[in-house]
C-alpha cells in the first residue's frame, strides 16, 4: 500500500512512501537553516515506513555533516531535498517534497532546537500576505 508519492522540483525524481509518520518536527537548528536558506526545515519521520524511488534514483545525491549525525538528500538536477534512508535511525521526509496534501493526516507535533531561532522568525504571522508576488 502507498501512502505517500513525492518528487523533487525538476521532476526527475519520484518516490513513493508506504506506512505512517510518527512524527512531524519544525526543526530550528543551524544546521537545517543552512540546509533549507530559511528559517526551519519541515521533515516527516518514520521508523517503520519503507521509501520506493520509482524514478531518478540515480539523481539522489546524500551529504552528511562530517562529525554529526546531520544528514541530507537532495536531487543532483535541481537541489530539491528529499527523502533520506537513515537505516536505524528511521526514514527521514522533507514535507515539502510529497505530493500527497497531508494537511488533514498529519500537523506538526513541535519546534524543536528554539533556541536557535532565527533572528527574524519572530512574528511572522504580523507581515503582510499576498496570494502572488506583490507589485
Amino acid at each position: 500500500m502507498t501512502d505517500y508519492k513525492g518528487s523533487c522540483l525538476c521532476g526527475r525524481v519520484r518516490f513513493e512512501v508506504a506506512g505512517r509518520f510518527d512524527s512531524f518536527y519544525l526543526c530550528h537548528c543551524q544546521y537545517c537553516q543552512k540546509d533549507t536558506g530559511s528559517a526551519h526545515a519541515a521533515n516527516l519521520f518514520s521508523q517503520a515506513a519503507r521509501l520506493t524511488w520509482l524514478s531518478g534514483a540515480e539523481a539522489v545525491t546524500s551529504f552528511t555533516l562530517p562529525g554529526t549525525r546531520h544528514q541530507k538528500s537532495f536531487c543532483q538536477t535541481c537541489g530539491s531535498a528529499l527523502p533520506n534512508d537513515q537505516g536505524t535511525d528511521g526514514l527521514v521526509v522533507p514535507a515539502g517534497c510529497l505530493d500527497t496534501d497531508i494537511s488533514l493526516q498529519l500537523l506538526p507535533t513541535a519546534h524543536i532546537f528554539t533556541a536557535s531561532n532565527a533572528s527574524w522568525d519572530k512574528q511572522l504571522d504580523q507581515a503582510p500576505k499576498f496570494k502572488r508576488l506583490p507589485e
